[in-house]
């Protein structure tokens, strides 16, 4: 049995495998020292809501009442979503329900209207990079350079009406070092994350 996909939130029992085994798999790659409360402070940087339509959504892959793979996106505008979460239980790798999940995102958030897929993975997650290459998201780092340079790797993807054409976003160079990466990716995240507050902050008062 595949499992069916299910909407979700990070505040359901559902989610919890998912999110815990992230924690446990960042912190075991990455460590904590550089990070203020470890990977959970980052995993849990946003409200749930950010993950609900139409600025994003949060999908589970449940089989036997198992949360086997799942993953998520919330917007940075009009056009952008960006993926999240991308998950698959450790025993159940390399099945293919990863690429579902993806692919599942993709159509949902194609289907609210947009049309642009960003994502990041460390420069600790080879695997990681390969899949999302494979599923014909672009790099926007230099592949040949040190990607301790970059820290972060981002990708895009054209998704919804403008699929299948080609991503025009510039190929970002690599920092000096891997504390300017660092930088860098911090200062990064925290406009993205300016973004995506101010996105459902807008989303709250509509709704009032």
């Amino acid at each position: 049995m595949a499992g069916v996909i299910i909407r979700s939130s990070p505040l359901e029992a559902a989610a919890q495998p998912l999110l815990e085994a992230l924690v446990a798999e960042y912190d075991s790659r990455y460590g904590t020292a550089g990070r203020p409360g470890g990977a959970r402070s980052e995993i849990l940087r946003y409200p749930a809501e950010v993950y609900q339509p139409p600025l994003g959504d949060f999908l589970l892959i449940v089989r036997d009442g198992e949360t086997i793979a799942g993953g998520a996106f919330m917007s940075h505008d009009d056009e952008t979503v960006e993926l999240k979460r991308i998950w698959t239980r450790a025993d159940l790798r390399r099945q293919g329900l990863a690429q579902r999940v993806v692919a599942a995102l993709e159509e949902h958030a194609g289907r609210l209207g947009y049309t642009r897929a960003y994502l990041t993975t460390g420069f600790r997650q080879p695997e990681a990079t390969a899949l999302y290459r494979m599923l014909g998201y672009r790099p926007l780092f230099d592949t040949a350079a040190d990607p301790t340079l970059y820290r972060s790797l981002p990708f895009e993807k054209p998704i919804g009406a403008r699929a299948g054409q080609a991503g025009t976003s510039p190929i970002y160079p690599p920092a000096a070092s891997f504390e300017a990466a660092t930088a860098r990716v911090l200062a990064v995240k925290e406009g993205q994350e300016r973004k995506v507050l101010d996105r459902l902050a807008t989303r709250r008062a509509t709704a009032a």
